[in-house]
């Protein structure tokens, strides 16, 4: 069975718009290394139209990018996406999976089916599942700026608190920090 880990871009304030964090070279690394480590991707509907309507011109060429943008979006159009969404139904971009059903359950055979494991790249799913107990490990970048604005990360809350376990902490050049933790037994 593989890990269900959560990874995303996070201010001091907790806000998670993709605008505010620092997009180079090195935080570009940090994304591809954890997407090379794992067997698939997941996402909300919204993170997957986001990520659709940017990623796979950047992969063709299509868009000019910086060669480690450019990097991370050929390899993300050769990993399996997988999408919860209740409202889409079609998903034509390549090795791209509609997940439908009960939340648990699909996700339960989805971690069952993916031995590399699941890297998880949406907020508001990541509340869902973290309310399931699906998560497994945090990855965060920790970008060193207050947004003052939101959404933030959990903001629909859950049940109970959370205790985590610090695997590893790296300091990146731009002044982000890369924090792995792992669920407390």
């Amino acid at each position: 069975m593989g890990l269900l880990t959560f990874s995303i871009n996070v201010t001091l304030d907790g806000c998670v718009d993709h605008q505010e964090g620092i997009a180079d070279d090195e935080t570009h690394a940090f994304f591809t290394r954890l997407m090379d480590e794992s067997g698939a991707m997941l996402w909300g509907r919204v993170t997957y139209e986001m990520m659709e309507s940017y990623w796979p011109a950047v992969a063709c060429g299509d868009t000019e990018a910086p060669m480690a943008m450019r990097e991370w979006a050929v390899k993300l159009e050769t990993k399996s996406k997988y999408v919860v969404s209740s409202t889409r139904m079609d998903f034509p971009w390549i090795n791209s999976h509609h997940i439908a059903g009960d939340l648990r359950t699909s996700i339960q055979k989805l971690k069952d089916t993916t031995p590399g494991g699941v890297l998880l790249g949406s907020g508001k799913l990541a509340t869902a599942l973290d309310q399931l107990d699906l998560i497994d490990e945090y990855q965060l970048l920790v970008h060193p700026r207050i947004a003052g604005h939101g959404p933030t990360l959990y903001e629909g809350g859950l049940l109970s608190t959370r205790r985590l376990e610090l695997i590893s902490v790296k300091p990146l050049y731009c002044g982000a920090v890369a924090m792995h933790y792992r669920r407390a037994p």
